[in-house]
């Protein structure tokens, strides 16, 4: 039995596939976004990997008197570590497997979900608003710096701030077109 309004809520797996399927006029849009986020995926892995090599020689040096000790890999390490927790984050918004508190009760039907999510989705992108705005300020700033140790450009590191917000934007824009099929369905009967 469904619940009054409507029939009971089941996440759809993706935003855009209500019915099951995505039924998206966009397919073009769709290839870049997937094709964006698996490029974000290989970006995580390869950061992830390269991040061993400046950890390895930390601890070689510390603790053997095998590797002389190098100040560069300490940063190095933590310049990989701040792209790791934006694109690591990118990724979540996009999987929604972000952190996330329930402070309404649970909806029953779909609509009631899509509000639900609208509304959570609105605030995030606020925040993505906010980063991309005055994460762009920083990147700016950065670009006038230089690491002492490695001689990096600060730029490439702050610049992961803004692309980090207009990537949330762009995926959290994707996910709200799919709380609004959520909230106003496609009358049955209709071609897709």
């Amino acid at each position: 039995m469904s619940p009054p309004g409507g029939s009971p809520v089941h996440a759809p797996e993706h935003p855009l596939a209500a019915n099951g399927s995505r039924d998206i006029d966009c397919k073009p849009i769709m290839f870049l976004l997937d094709l964006y986020y698996r490029l974000l995926k290989t970006l995580l892995t390869l950061l992830m990997s390269f991040m061993i090599a400046p950890v390895s020689l930390q601890i070689l040096s510390r603790y053997t008197g095998i590797v002389p000790r190098y100040i560069w890999t300490e940063e190095v390490a933590r310049f990989c570590f701040v792209w790791i927790v934006m694109i690591g984050s990118m990724i979540a918004v996009r999987d929604e497997t972000h952190f996330n508190v329930d402070l309404m009760p649970d909806p029953e039907t779909h609509r009631q979900k899509g509000i639900a999510n609208l509304i959570v989705h609105i605030a995030m992108m606020l925040m993505a608003i906010v980063f991309a705005g005055y994460g762009y300020e920083f990147a700016e700033f950065g670009f006038m710096q230089t690491s002492e140790t490695s001689g990096i450009n600060m730029l490439s590191i702050y610049i992961s701030f803004p692309v980090a917000g207009v990537t949330w934007a762009v995926f959290l824009l994707e996910r709200m077109v799919g709380d609004m099929k959520l909230i106003f369905p496609k009358p049955k009967g209709l071609p897709s």
